[in-house]
């Protein structure tokens, strides 16, 4: 029997508190370097929420609701970014009556025992969701998409903790998912911090 739905908003506020506080750093110049090469403004660290006990608390309860419409068997993505957003879903999913398995998606295949860039208890047909932390290009998500395809699994839907709105990752995900989904966008960030930071 599935459990009473939390109350989602303040769930959601309560996690942009969070990323704001913990995952955020702003610069009025382009100083932080990026995963791709490039600069950026804005910076996210988002392992400081997503392996933080009240984090996962959040955003296994809010991935779940998200993604609950989907009818989902497993959720994912390359590792690192991804592992502890897809098990904390998975946690919350047994809690919520709804179990859904968590798997991680190598970002290179292991070369002894059986060789698979899969982890979990996923199988070829199995309709799975590609989570990530954070989306710029989009270039980590496209190689989990690209492993599952490969491995027979069925992407109903892809979901970031947050969209940081630059070099059209939204845009090229969309491309091969056009489900997609994020708990939160850079410029909801950049409105708490500029709030924050009046005067």
């Amino acid at each position: 029997m599935e459990t009473q739905s939390p109350d989602i908003e303040k769930m959601r506020t309560r996690l942009l508190e969070l990323i704001l506080e913990y995952t955020f750093q702003y610069s009025e110049t382009p100083g932080f370097k990026l995963a791709h090469g490039g600069t950026s403004r804005f910076y996210f660290n988002c392992k400081r929420v997503t392996l933080d006990p009240e984090g996962q608390y959040l955003i296994g309860n809010l991935v779940f609701e998200a993604l609950r419409d989907l009818q989902i068997d497993a959720v994912g993505g390359l590792t690192l970014g991804a592992d502890p957003i897809a098990n904390a879903t998975a946690y919350s999913s047994w809690l919520r009556g709804r179990p859904i398995q968590s798997f991680i998606v190598r970002k290179t295949s292991k070369d002894h025992g059986i060789i698979a860039a899969i982890e979990g208890k996923v199988k070829p047909g199995d309709r799975v969701a590609v989570v990530d932390d954070v989306v710029t290009t989009g270039g980590s998500t496209l190689q989990a998409i690209s492993a599952c395809r490969e491995a027979g699994l069925e992407i109903a839907g892809v979901l970031a903790l947050v969209d940081r709105q630059e070099m059209n990752g939204r845009e090229n995900i969309e491309k091969q998912v056009p489900n997609f989904k994020a708990l939160v966008t850079r410029d909801e960030v950049m409105r708490m911090y500029r709030a924050a930071h009046k005067g």
